[in-house]
């Protein structure tokens, strides 16, 4: 992943897709349909690396599960900083009140009630972009039921 974050490396895109699929099929209740949220970026950031490719890889995922799609509901507000180089505490204040879930977005009531939402995540290095991202969604009424990142850091 962190290939295709820093040096451009669209052609992961599908290796990274295929094992996301991999870890999400041994997660999912296949009786339920499934909903990929990805982690959102900044905007500055996407630019800057030609697209995200959280999204890249979540979307080659859903294309190989059965009943699953993506879903881009979260956005970040402006004036979130680049967390590179801040501690745990500065990343959390970094993110506070800032993801959100954004229009246009689907009725979030089906999801709670017919869909496994899952989070995906690029790399877990304070946990703060997870947990500001499940708040977000909790506000909306969509529950996530797991978190997937491809690397811990």
């Amino acid at each position: 992943m962190l290939a295709a974050k820093e040096q451009w490396r669209r052609d992961l895109a599908g290796p990274l897709g295929a094992a996301l699929a991999r870890g999400l099929e041994s997660l999912r209740d296949t009786a339920r349909p499934l909903i990929l949220v990805p982690a959102p970026s900044r905007k500055a950031a996407a630019r800057r690396r030609g697209g995200d490719p959280v999204v890249r890889a979540a979307n080659v995922a859903a294309s190989w599960l059965v009943d699953c799609r993506l879903i881009r509901m979260l956005h970040m507000r402006p004036g979130v900083r680049d967390s590179v180089g801040l501690g745990a505490s500065d990343r959390q204040h970094n993110l506070r009140g800032r993801i959100i879930v954004a229009p246009p977005c689907p009725d979030t009531a089906r999801f709670s009630a017919n869909a496994e939402v899952v989070l995906i995540d690029d790399v877990l290095t304070t946990g703060a972009t997870v947990s500001e991202s499940v708040r977000a969604l909790a506000g909306a009424n969509v529950t996530v039921r797991a978190v997937l990142v491809t690397c811990v850091a």
